[in-house]
């Protein structure tokens, strides 16, 4: 029985809800801010290392770079190493997105913690971090461990 009632998840969907629409206030998507993000942080990146940066198909890269772009959020170069292809910028408009997805997140989670005492809040955090790295050395061992488990339990 799931102990967590998977109260992880239902708050992570919660905190995605309201990203969502904040961000649709801005007129961007999170899909659309997945790409503005990615290409603030590598300027001048192919649409085709966007698409296999963010593993999403060709269509939908080309859908999203067309919105941005069509938007004011990022623009288009020609490749100086490959006439084919073209880079692409994020634009002042771009770089001044107020809202990120992860200061949108951010407040959330600062909102939600905000009423706990000191030191419930610094336990709290603390199991949450133990949690976070078991997590993330388990992805990196390619979730073996709870594989098995599953495979385990479907036995029974």
């Amino acid at each position: 029985m799931d102990a967590t009632e998977r109260k992880m998840t239902k708050i992570a969907r919660e905190v995605s809800k309201f990203t969502v629409q904040t961000m649709k206030e801005e007129g961007v998507g999170t899909a659309e801010f997945d790409v503005i993000h990615l290409v603030r942080h590598n300027p001048g990146i192919t649409q085709t290392k966007v698409r296999e940066t963010l593993k999403i198909d060709k269509g939908a890269a080309a859908k999203r770079v067309a919105s941005l772009e069509a938007k004011g959020y990022l623009v288009r170069k020609p490749n100086p190493e490959d006439g084919r292809s073209q880079l692409l910028y994020a634009t002042e408009k771009a770089e001044k997105l107020k809202n990120s997805k992860a200061h949108i997140e951010t407040v959330f989670y600062e909102w939600l913690l905000s009423e706990l005492p000191g030191e419930e809040k610094e336990a709290f955090c603390k199991t949450l971090d133990t949690l976070y790295w078991k997590s993330k050395r388990q992805r990196q061992k390619g979730f073996t461990d709870v594989a098995k488990l599953l495979e385990e339990e479907e036995k029974r």
